[in-house]
């Protein structure tokens, strides 16, 4: 492990410590008696209805893979990619921030297409992530029955201010998409030029990524493709959305505890919660995550009044459906198919990095 992954382990490491330490101490007169008792009495059905829209999600994420390379093949099944999908999920959930890239390494390796190319599709993903749940988002905050029924109407205007900030983010995300896949070579070139002081190494790789990122914007091949991308990216997390919601009505038969139910969330409401455990998510530790259980904890208590027991039983109920559930069957996958996590990591770090040094030749 290098110097700069040593201090960045260790910054968030200090930060997620800091984190336990203050909500410890807001939670010193915790009742556990009761947080047991709340997830005892849990729906199991719901449960078992989230993980199942969880994994319905995955199926979408596949789908939406197979329109990416349908330009360079297409002939793929998103079949095939669904177990790619689930694996590097799994490593994800595992291993972490280094998981990441085993999903885009595994297509890559299946299809025959360069690793770069792959991880490039990756991260015009993530604008499509961004956007569709920025569309979902603002149905949670503009919409008038959402105000009237937040707990606390004083936070609408934070939201609403937040909810501006993201979308000028999406917007300026796809104006620099648009930018990068009609001026990619060139703007490339300029930064490699204009930076080359840094250190030619450092503007070498920037100008790769500019130029790794514009191939992946080259995968959405005309407005039927990017009205399919949009469609099934702002359906997909809307899936995510209700199975969220299913994690809130399970804990409903749990009201006779403090007097009605504190758990009566609307569904527009929900995208709210996805929210704040996104943002959270920024501090997940390998296998354990941190951040985004506490963020989302931390969202049931004061934006929507849920008592700190429930709010914490509920929080972890939704890492683990949403983030954990992926788990079994990902590993199984991996077994299956003799492949390890780890391995797996390592390999897809190393030839991201050598094709980022020695180029990758254009898909075919």
């Amino acid at each position: 492990m290098d110097r700069k992954r040593i201090l960045i382990s260790g910054g968030v490491l200090i930060v997620f410590a800091v984190l336990v330490y203050l909500q410890f101490r807001h939670w010193r007169a915790f009742d556990w008696a009761t947080f047991w008792a709340e997830t005892e009495q849990v729906r199991p059905w719901h449960i078992v209805h989230a993980v199942g829209l969880i994994y319905i999600a995955y199926v979408f994420r596949a789908i939406r893979w197979k329109i990416f390379l349908r330009p360079v093949r297409p002939k793929a099944s998103w079949l095939q990619l669904v177990p790619p999908t689930l694996i590097g999920f799994t490593g994800l959930a595992l291993l972490g921030r280094p998981g990441e890239f085993i999903r885009p390494y595994l297509i890559a390796r299946r299809q025959n297409l360069p690793v770069s190319s792959q991880v490039a599709v990756w991260a015009v993903e993530r604008i499509f992530d961004i956007g569709a749940f920025a569309v979902l988002m603002a149905a949670g905050i503009f919409l008038p029955s959402s105000r009237r029924t937040l707990p606390h109407p004083e936070y609408f205007n934070r939201f609403r201010d937040g909810g501006i900030l993201f979308f000028a983010m999406v917007v300026g995300l796809a104006l620099g998409a648009v930018l990068v896949s009609r001026k990619g070579e060139a703007l490339a070139g300029w930064v490699e030029k204009r930076f080359s002081h840094w250190g030619s190494s450092l503007s070498h790789r920037i100008a790769q990524k500019i130029r790794e990122f514009g191939q992946g914007l080259n995968t959405i091949h005309g407005p039927v493709s990017l009205a399919l991308l949009i469609l099934v990216s702002i359906g997909m997390w809307w899936i995510i959305a209700v199975a969220y919601h299913e994690i809130t009505i399970a804990y409903h038969q749990t009201a006779h505890v403090f007097g009605e139910d504190p758990l009566d969330i609307r569904l527009v409401q929900v995208l709210l919660l996805m929210g704040s455990s996104m943002l959270g998510s920024v501090l997940q530790l390998p296998g354990v995550g941190g951040g985004s259980q506490l963020a989302t904890i931390a969202a049931l208590e004061h934006i929507f009044d849920v008592p700190k027991e429930l709010a914490a039983s509920c929080g972890i109920m939704l890492w683990l459906t949403t983030f954990v559930a992926v788990i079994p069957a990902g590993l199984l996958l991996a077994h299956h198919e003799r492949l390890s996590l780890r391995k797996l990591s390592q390999e897809s770090h190393q030839e991201g990095v050598a094709e980022a040094v020695l180029g990758s030749p254009p898909a075919v």
